[in-house]
């Protein structure tokens, strides 16, 4: 039985509880969007998920990644281009990133930053308020609407327009379905609803504001999913009845495949590309789980040691901005997790890792970078004016000194210094157990240390852990062999010292070691976490 009022296109069915406005982006033609995207997508969504799966079992049995053969001739002929920037799109020097709560809207549009991912993924978690009520803040904050006063009397104000940046919504990956909707009985995509929301929500609204509507696409792992996008892009704007081509995307090359497929993703979207981004910490996590059976080769270190300097990881993000710009697509650099602290020492020494990190970052030929904090904004974009000046891009340095060769940079994990310690490990249960509680409460950006987390990092965390546990791995401060029963022990004891009474960590602590010490391991940790959500 639907538990709704809404009017319902027929085969689609809401099982979530429809409260205040929801009907405002549950509207008919919004479930008709979604209707007919999972009925002429979904099939190959699960398809690719599958070819995925099949791929993970290949390299386990001694396969590697590579640079395809089928598409030889896509990376070698240099004539074609991706679609020249878009409104809105030609200066992203500093782009700020965050969930789309009404309070973080505002935070994110008043920022200064010049682009703003409004995150319907990483940053957020699929609670069922905030699958309709980031679109709802979304099209209230273009209908200037959204002006509100916080219980403790703050009041929340957006500024004019023109001061106001450019609105990029990152749906989620194409993993996680949508339980909430269904359509002819079958549980959605969350990727498709997310869009399908957006689109029909605020898609014209972006328009005549002159930018829009854009969108980051997550967790793609080969162009045969890019496809589906470009796809999905093209029949939503016939639908919404738009021009072909006023959609734009920047993929994030966040999983260790799809960095050997950069040029087949743009130009399976090369009428809707705005670009490629470094997406650091879920590639940390994607080089840990692609080639996690495979040994002492592929042990990644501490976390917190694996900078962007490190073999494996400068070759992926100059390999990403010599394909953007061989093609006119920006280059969009790594996220700056860190935020404002009290204590004066911290706050230095992360405003001199920003600088640092954006300084290479713009020397490298990027076109802009993420913060996770407002109070970043001006850093970023200072590092960034230093080398653009005057231009809004550097799209033209083409860094044509960078060679990919057969990729084999790529899988260099070997090479990266730094060892396994007993604290890294302490680190990593510690922040993967506070966020995890966070998440199921309904939050996915969490202030840990200092640090904006979001589910990037409890998924390196528990990777790391698990394997290291499935090769044998010791601690190279204590020589501990890293055990299950290690593991549940440090559990226990990290669960004593966090605030709060410890059956408050009841959930997390089950979704951890449901994702840390299993014998199996599961692709992503949001797949239990979601199954216990409501």
């Amino acid at each position: 039985m639907s538990m709704s009022p809404l009017a319902l296109p027929d085969g689609v069915e809401i099982t979530g509880p429809i409260e205040d406005r929801y009907e405002e982006i549950l509207t008919p033609q919004a479930l008709e969007l979604i209707a007919k995207l999972h009925r002429e997508l979904n099939g190959r969504r699960l398809e690719r998920l599958e070819a995925r799966a099949k791929r993970v079992k290949e390299i386990a049995d001694g396969a590697d990644l590579g640079f395809l053969e089928e598409t030889k001739s896509v990376r070698e002929d240099d004539s074609w281009q991706v679609a020249p920037l878009a409104p809105g799109l030609e200066d992203r020097r500093v782009e700020m990133t965050g969930p789309t709560d009404r309070k973080m809207v505002i935070n994110a549009l008043n920022s200064g930053a010049k682009a703003w991912l409004a995150d319907q993924e990483d940053a957020n978690t699929p609670l069922w308020g905030n699958v309709v009520l980031g679109p709802l803040n979304l099209r209230d904050a273009l209908d200037r609407t959204i002006d509100f006063t916080s219980p403790e009397g703050k009041a929340y104000t957006l500024k004019p327009d023109e001061e106001l940046p450019t609105i990029i919504v990152r749906p989620r990956g194409w993993h996680l379905p949508e339980k909430h909707i269904k359509v002819d009985g079958e549980e959605t995509s969350g990727s498709l609803v997310d869009f399908a929301l957006y689109l029909v929500a605020c898609g014209q609204k972006q328009i005549d504001k002159g930018r829009g509507p854009y969108f980051y696409l997550a967790k793609m792992e080969s162009h045969l999913e890019a496809r589906i996008w470009n796809d999905a892009f093209k029949i939503g704007q016939d639908f919404v009845g738009i021009p072909q081509g006023t959609i734009r995307a920047t993929c994030l090359i966040e999983t260790l495949p799809a960095a050997f497929e950069m040029e087949e993703i743009l130009y399976e979207l090369r009428d809707h590309s705005s670009g490629l981004n470094a997406g650091r910490w879920d590639y940390l996590f994607s080089v840990i789980k692609t080639y996690r059976t495979r040994g002492a080769d592929y042990i990644v270190p501490d976390r917190n040691t694996v900078t962007m300097t490190v073999p494996f990881m400068r070759a992926y993000t100059e390999l990403l901005v010599r394909t953007c710009h061989k093609r006119g697509a920006s280059a969009i650099g790594g996220m700056a997790a860190f935020i404002p602290s009290k204590d004066e020492a911290v706050n230095t020494a992360a405003y001199e890792k920003l600088t640092a990190d954006k300084t290479r970052e713009a020397g490298d030929g990027f076109d802009g970078s993420w913060v996770a904090h407002p109070a970043m904004v001006e850093t970023c974009k200072e590092v960034f004016t230093k080398v653009l000046g005057d231009n809004p891009n550097q799209i033209d340095k083409k860094r044509e000194d960078v060679q990919a060769g057969d990729g084999s940079q790529l899988l260099d994990v070997k090479s990266t210094p730094g060892e396994v310690t007993a604290a890294g490990l302490r680190s990593n249960i510690d922040v993967a157990l506070q966020y995890l509680k966070s998440w199921l409460e309904g939050r996915g950006a969490v202030g840990i240390h200092n640090l904006m987390e979001d589910a990037a990092t409890a998924e390196i965390s528990r990777s790391q852990i698990w394997q290291q546990i499935n090769n044998q791995v010791k601690t190279a401060d204590t020589d501990e062999l890293i055990s299950k029963d290690l593991v549940l022990k440090i559990v226990d004891e990290v669960v004593a010292e966090l605030p709060g009474d410890a059956s408050d960590y009841d959930a997390a602590k089950a979704t951890f070691l449901e994702v840390a010490v299993a014998d199996e391991y599961a692709d992503f940790l949001t797949l239990p976490a979601y199954a216990r959500m409501p």
